[in-house]
């Protein structure tokens, strides 16, 4: 029964999420569609598409939401990302001794399939890029910061996920 193996298949970016959502996901891709459930509850894409327009974004959410934080030195689309590092954003923090001063660089890198994405979603990953500037750990007090930024912040990371799994299975679906 050909139905069984997808079944059985893992769904690695849901596999935290308990086992009746992993179906209702399994039961989607098996009658295909996966695509048309987050088309219909995100149709555009944004207009993001380059690392100033990103870097404008970024710092316009940081100022709103974190503005008494370190600056950020890079902001930038990055294509290693994924495949390199398994995530979707990286923030780095690097110290430096410059005479008696302490300096400090903060980092954000976006994985570029973000460019062709929802804007919900790479909201989401900003938030959750930003909040380890304050919070370096995934803690409880981590993602309640994740959750003053972006109220909805749980909810679009399951869509982002479900986005991701898309991806994986059938491909692109916004162009």
């Amino acid at each position: 029964m050909p139905s069984s193996k997808v079944k059985l298949a893992p769904l690695k970016y849901l596999s935290s999420y308990s086992l009746e959502v992993q179906d209702q996901v399994r039961t989607m891709i098996e009658q295909d569609t996966l695509g048309q459930f987050l088309l219909k509850k995100h149709p555009k894409v944004h207009d993001i598409k380059n690392d100033k327009l990103l870097r404008e974004y970024v710092i316009n959410l940081k100022n709103t939401h974190l503005r008494k934080s370190s600056p950020l030195s890079k902001v930038i689309y990055d294509k290693k990302i994924h495949a390199v590092n398994n995530a979707l954003g990286l923030h780095t923090f690097i110290s430096r001794v410059q005479g008696n001063k302490l300096k400090s660089k903060n980092e954000i890198r976006i994985s570029d399939i973000f460019k062709t994405a929802p804007e919900v979603f790479l909201e989401m990953i900003v938030v959750h890029e930003l909040a380890h500037i304050r919070i370096k750990q995934h803690d409880k007090a981590f993602y309640q910061l994740c959750q003053h930024m972006l109220p909805n912040y749980h909810q679009l990371e399951f869509e982002m996920r479900v986005y991701l799994t898309q991806l994986e299975l059938k491909g692109q679906i916004y162009k």
